[in-house]
């Protein structure tokens, strides 16, 4: 079985589910260096792999989601300023959220078919597989 994986921290899928299991060790994976990452979903299907990435308070305009390399990359940022102008003051509030996840890509997975969609603070990417198995076992001698 392929499996997406994490770029940094967490080398692959079976231990993010042993992440998931352990709550102490899965809630301390959501912050990298005082970032707060968004949780993420992963499913596998017989044609496809799911992603789902809880991430509210973003607009669809404020995704950037690339592959290169054999890495997908979810990354978004959003910015907001409040302004309240009174008589004897000025109040004025910003807000800035933004996040960066990388996963490396199966080599089974047609980067030219990956779609996305994000709805209710979800954000949904499937990846279409090729078809290909690449996960063959193979005997190799010691000479």
């Amino acid at each position: 079985m392929a499996t997406l994986v994490k770029s940094h921290h967490t080398p692959s899928l079976r231990s993010m589910m042993e992440d998931f299991r352990n709550k102490d060790r899965f809630f301390d994976k959501l912050s990298v260096d005082g970032e707060l990452l968004p949780a993420v979903n992963i499913r596998e299907t017989k044609n496809h792999y799911k992603l789902e990435v809880a991430v509210p308070g973003f607009k669809k305009d404020d995704f950037n989601i690339t592959t290169e390399d054999g890495m997908l990359t979810i990354s978004a940022e959003t910015s907001k300023e409040e302004k309240e102008e009174k008589e004897n003051y000025t109040r004025r509030e910003f807000s800035c959220s933004s996040f960066t996840r990388s996963f490396k890509l199966p080599d089974n997975v047609e980067e030219d078919h990956i779609s996305a969609n994000y709805q209710n603070g979800l954000l949904e990417l499937e990846l279409k597989k090729s078809g290909k198995n690449t996960s063959s076992k193979k005997q190799i001698k010691v000479a």
